[in-house]
């Protein structure tokens, strides 16, 4: 059983960093737009706010690839979890569970929990867009 229960951990090791990067990729999302905003207010040039899209939309991908190889990674938890202890290899690859049709980078990219997130600051691009 020790052996299972540290290929476990290792699996959610991984799982627990891309988790963490998805928070930093918020973050760093929210202070860059932040920081064009302002210069774009202050500087009356509400037509250039448009080039917010860009990082938005970089970031939103970036943060999707993040979450599909969490789930990936979920996946493969659940599988070792499940076989035997014989037959722990302490394998990290998850290309044995990509096969579901459900664990897509463009499943991830249209979640329930980034399209809020990023298409609110899309949002308020576009906002500051005709406002300004």
């Amino acid at each position: 059983m020790d052996a299972k229960l540290k290929h476990l951990e290792l699996i959610q090791g991984v799982i627990n960093r891309l988790a963490g990067n998805s928070f930093y990729m918020k973050g760093w999302t929210v202070v860059l737009l932040s920081a064009l905003l302002v210069l774009v207010v202050r500087e009356d040039q509400g037509d250039l706010s448009l080039l917010g899209l860009l990082p938005v939309l970089v970031f939103w991908g970036l943060d999707a690839y993040f979450l599909w190889q969490e789930r990936l990674f979920r996946a493969l938890y659940d599988r070792v979890r499940l076989i035997n202890e014989a037959e722990i290899d302490f394998s990290m690859d998850v290309g044995v569970v990509r096969a579901d049709p459900r664990l897509t980078w463009i499943r991830a990219l249209v979640s329930r929990t980034l399209i809020p997130f990023y298409g609110a600051l899309a949002a308020v691009v576009i906002i500051v867009a005709v406002v300004v």
